[in-house]
This record gives structure tokens, sequence and C-alpha cells, in this order.
């Protein structure tokens, strides 16, 4: 029976869903995990039962393993390059929670804070839903004109019973802000179309959330063959996320909110799941390329640095 050995740094609740799901990966291929956690305050208890996956808990990096077959770098996003630091040859993959860093810090050079040749995969679970694994089958033969793209949805919403305006979307200092906070949907196109040549980008804030940081952002973005829009905001009522491309032969709507996508002639294909499937499918990925011969992932921390400049309209 394999052993298979994890690191996590920082321990809520994206860690908390990676942790599960590597423990059912591991449990439906007949593996043992041994998993232990680098936390801040390893007496702060944990929820959902996650203490009994773990085998160690500390706060110092001297008190863990010489090495892990995986790491996985879930703590804030501004704290990212220092737990690369602080992890720097221990592990022969890593898992670095998205954005790769802050929007402070994109003038960091991802090759300074990794060894030469480390595996590592930045993560991006749109990538891995149903309805985008239908978009991506399709795409070869669609030659679209143009996507639109929309993701809109109100900020109050996001967290029943949590006050939006104390939450880290609301507030500038901390990192938040539509433009970050929905990186997805450039992760996504870079996926599908590569880097755009060229880019607008216009952001702020204009509703009347009680926010300091931005609630619309606005893009155009050109390809070789094709043109971008892109729409972000936090004030829209009703969930939309949806991606629209315009081809010879009509449009196809990928509407991953309801887990849908319509042809051209109408037909409706179904794709419906629950949201932790994509994340299922995303580890079932990471953990083959750990352990496999590819040395370069999906979604390497240079190509993430380089979509976090994209929905900073940096490019």
């Amino acid at each position: 029976m394999r052993t298979l050995t994890a690191l996590f740094v920082g321990l809520g609740s994206i860690g908390t869903r990676h942790l599960k799901n590597l423990a059912n990966l591991c449990g439906d291929r007949g593996w043992t995990l041994q998993a232990d956690a680098l936390r801040s305050d390893p007496a702060r208890p944990l929820r959902d039962g996650v203490a009994e996956l773990l085998h160690r808990q500390f706060a110092d990096i001297r008190d863990a393993a010489p090495r892990y077959d995986l790491i996985f770098i879930t703590n804030p996003t501004s704290l990212h390059a220092d737990a690369l630091r602080t992890v720097y040859g221990r592990g022969e993959a890593l898992f670095i929670e998205k954005p790769l860093f802050s929007a402070e810090q994109t003038a960091l050079d991802p090759a300074d804070y990794l060894p030469e040749g480390q595996k590592a995969y930045v993560a991006a679970p749109m990538r891995w839903c149903g309805v985008m694994q239908a978009v991506k089958e399709r795409l070869p033969d669609l030659h679209p004109y143009c996507a639109r793209v929309i993701c809109s949805s109100y900020l109050p919403d996001w967290r029943p019973g949590v006050d939006y305006r104390t939450v880290y979307s609301a507030r500038k200092e901390l990192g938040g802000g539509v433009t970050i906070d929905l990186i997805h949907e450039w992760d996504y196109l870079a996926d599908l179309f590569g880097i755009p040549e060229q880019l607008y980008n216009f952001k702020g804030h204009y509703s009347e959330l009680e926010i300091n940081s931005d609630d619309i952002s606005m893009y155009i973005a050109r390809y070789p063959h094709l043109l971008a829009e892109v729409h972000l905001d936090y004030f829209g009522r009703g969930y939309r996320r949806k991606l629209e491309l315009f081809c010879p032969d009509g449009s196809y709507l990928a509407d991953f909110g309801a887990g849908t996508l319509t042809l051209p002639d109408g037909t409706i294909e179904h794709y419906e799941e629950d949201v932790n499937r994509r994340y299922e499918r995303e580890m079932d990925y990471f953990v083959d390329y750990a352990l496999g011969g590819e040395r370069v992932s999906c979604n390497p921390p240079e190509l993430a640095l380089q979509i976090l400049k994209l929905t900073l309209g940096e490019l």
C-alpha cells in the first residue's frame, strides 16, 4: 500500500476542502495519507472533523518532515511568497492556491521562490468544471470570432450571516476588489485562448455598496483571431457566470451557474454537478502530475503570474 505525504501551509476553508478531497482520493486508490499542517496557531480548533485527517500540526517548519510528496500553499494570498520560501526544497510538487501573489507583488519573479525544476501548479478550478470541459472538447472545431464573458453577483449574498463590509473582498487594503477576486474568468480565457496581444481595462467603485475596493471591472482584449470582452461586478442581483462564443455556425453559451451548454440550434446540453466535483477533478490531475513524469503543469507559476497581471489590467 502506498503512503502519500502532504503538508498544508494554512488550513482555512479552501485548505480544508483540498485536504478532504485528497483524503477521499487516497481512500479511493487504496493509499494511506499522512498529512501535516503548518499553522500560525495549531491550538485553534479546526472545523468539520478535519483534525482527524491530520498526522501532525505545528507552527514551526523545523518540526516538519524534511520532504513531502505534496505541499499545499493555502494560506492568505499576501503570505504566499513567504510560504514558498519557508517550504523551499521540501516538496516534490507544490499546489499553490490562487492568485499566485497579491496585487502588490506582481513584480516578484516566481523563479526566486522555487528551486530549479520544481513541480508546481497554481489552482484553477473553473478549468475542471463539467461545462468548461465540454467547451474545451468542442473548441478546436468552433473557430470563434469573439468571446463575451460575464461574472455578476451581489457581494452581500456571498456569505449569508456575515457582514459583507468586513470581508476581504470589501477592503482594498486586504487585497479585495472584484478585479482580483474574480481572477477565474481570465484564468479560463487564458487556458482557452492564451495571453491576448492587447488589453484595455476600466475599473472602479460605482455602486452604493459600502466597500472601498472596486466593484466593477470591464475589459476589451485582442487576440490574433478574435476579440474578447469581460464584465466583472459585485452588484448584480442574481448570479450570472457565463461565456458566449460567437462562431461561424452561431453562438455557444456556457452557463456555469446552471451547468448547461446551449448550442447554436437551441439544443441544451446538461452538465449539472455539485461544485466540489471540479475540485475533485483538479485534485486527481494534481496528484497524477505530482507522481508522474511530466515536469511542467498545465498552470505553472509563470503563467499564473501573467494571468494575475491580466486581471489587474497590467498586460
